[in-house]
């Protein structure tokens, strides 16, 4: 387990900060902004939790711990010398939980003959925003994994694709398994 005794620590004031490995990185690094976001996806979710129903919020609860691996995974930097811990990274079976996740929700709803507008409901509103944010992690992601010298497992890249569309699928439920669904009507307004 983690142990924060002091919160503040001021190794940070000049803009720098240290990865899981003892690493110090300028705040501003591509690896810092993909476990940030990811970070801002989880924030959200909490949102989300507000107003979910009991099944949608138990999975919720699920993906955001999961989300805290994914962070401390993206926050890991693989290397090819031998840590000196068992570094925190996501596995397969998570993403496998979401596919799981994402059939069981979709199972109930109608097939889709437009796209969708975010809203409909509070709680269908706040998941496309997650979504969103999600999908701003999963580019910097793969942005990340395109530098030379930086890894990133496929595991973490499969779980924020997964995770996207649960979100979706999960916004959709939150509107009455659909029925709510704000449908975009292409050049409604011209």
């Amino acid at each position: 387990m983690v142990t924060l005794n002091r919160i503040y620590t001021r190794t940070g004031d000049k803009g720098s900060t240290a990865l899981a490995n003892g690493e110090r990185r300028s705040k501003a690094d591509l690896r810092v902004e993909a476990y940030g976001t990811v970070d801002e996806t989880n924030a959200c979710i909490g949102l989300v939790r507000l107003h979910a129903d009991i099944v949608l919020d138990a999975m919720l609860g699920r993906i955001q711990n999961d989300l805290f691996d994914l962070g401390a995974d993206l926050a890991t930097p693989e290397s090819d010398e031998p840590p000196a811990y068992e570094p925190l990274r996501i596995v397969a079976s998570q993403v496998k939980r979401i596919e799981a996740d994402i059939d069981l929700l979709n199972a109930e709803l109608s097939p889709l003959k437009s796209f969708v507008l975010p809203g409909g409901s509070a709680a269908s509103a706040a998941l496309h925003l997650a979504r969103t944010i999600c999908r701003r992690a999963e580019r910097l992601t793969v942005a990340l994994a395109a530098v030379e010298g930086e890894r990133v497992s496929p595991e973490a890249l499969q779980y924020l694709n997964r995770l996207s569309d649960f979100l979706f699928v999960a916004s959709r439920t939150a509107n009455a398994n659909g029925a709510d669904d704000v449908l975009w009507v292409p050049g409604k307004n011209r």
